[in-house]
């Protein structure tokens, strides 16, 4: 009356080529994906002069000193002001001397990345500020609206001339 249970063995999968084609589709998708590439900041050096050109000479008015020392605390010409009075007084000296300008920027290497990022911003702020101004006043549209054509224009007539050299040791230029 009582039958034995018979027990069915279940049959092994075979997963010795599981991790070859996992690692297969791996690289496949790395290689076939595209990364989002964060931008960095655009900054082009200025060309060699010409061997028969003479150094420009820059009137000290004209240069900006900027200045983010290992407390992070922000000057500008000697005096210690915000990221937002920052971004009046280049988009002023801009204004009013478009190409004979210079901002001379200075970090301490004691600097933290996040306030030297936001001492950039704020420079380049007063550079949008001032190219979208323009674009508005002779194209109809803003800066981001424009062609290539016309950015490089707005660009020539709002150049971003900006130096940068690290502070030395001591405190001394």
């Amino acid at each position: 009356m009582f039958r034995k249970r018979y027990r069915q063995q279940i049959p092994e999968l075979n997963t010795t080529s599981t991790a070859d084609i996992s690692f297969m589709l791996l690289i496949f998708f790395l290689v076939t994906s595209s990364m989002d590439t964060e931008k960095g900041l655009l900054r082009q050096m200025a060309p060699p002069p010409l061997e028969h050109e003479q150094p420009k000479d820059i009137n000290r008015d004209n240069v900006m000193q900027v200045k983010l020392d290992g407390n992070n605390q922000l000057t500008c010409d000697g005096k210690t002001i915000t990221y937002k009075e920052l971004t009046a007084a280049v988009r002023s000296l801009a204004f009013v001397n478009r190409t004979g300008h210079v901002i001379s920027i200075q970090a301490d290497a004691a600097t933290t990345y996040e306030a030297y990022f936001k001492m950039q911003d704020a420079v380049v702020i007063a550079y949008q500020e001032l190219r979208d101004e323009y674009a508005k006043k002779h194209f109809g549209h803003g800066y981001n609206a424009c062609t290539n054509d016309e950015k490089t224009a707005i660009n020539e007539y709002y150049p971003q001339r900006i130096s940068e050299s690290p502070i030395q040791e001591g405190g001394a230029q």
